[in-house]
């Protein structure tokens, strides 16, 4: 075999990869079921992107399985004020106190 030129892809029996000197496995995954505006959608994407469908969904999935997001307590902030808006926390909080007695 030919020493690949860089950017070319070369595909193996063995679903192997060369990207110049680097060799990569790839697994196969066969969706089924897909809904018809879901397919469309991926498709007018893909082809926004000149990417083909397949490379758009590895494109979708490498995005999302890559965000990872470090979670923080001051994520919280503000969640359920609407929930207190009027309401005394202090005597809320108290009141629930004395349950406990």
């Amino acid at each position: 075999m030919s020493k690949p030129v860089f950017g070319t892809t070369l595909r193996s029996k063995s679903n192997t990869s060369i990207i110049g000197t680097k060799r990569r496995n790839y697994g196969n995954l066969n969706i089924k079921n897909i809904p018809d505006t879901l397919y469309r959608k991926i498709k007018d994407r893909a082809k926004r992107e000149r990417r083909s469908i397949a490379a758009e969904v590895i494109h979708i999935l490498s995005q999302a399985t890559e965000q990872t997001s470090t979670l923080s307590i001051l994520d919280l902030q503000g969640l359920g004020k609407e929930v207190w808006k009027g309401k005394d926390a202090a005597r809320y909080v108290n009141k629930e106190r004395s349950y406990r007695d």
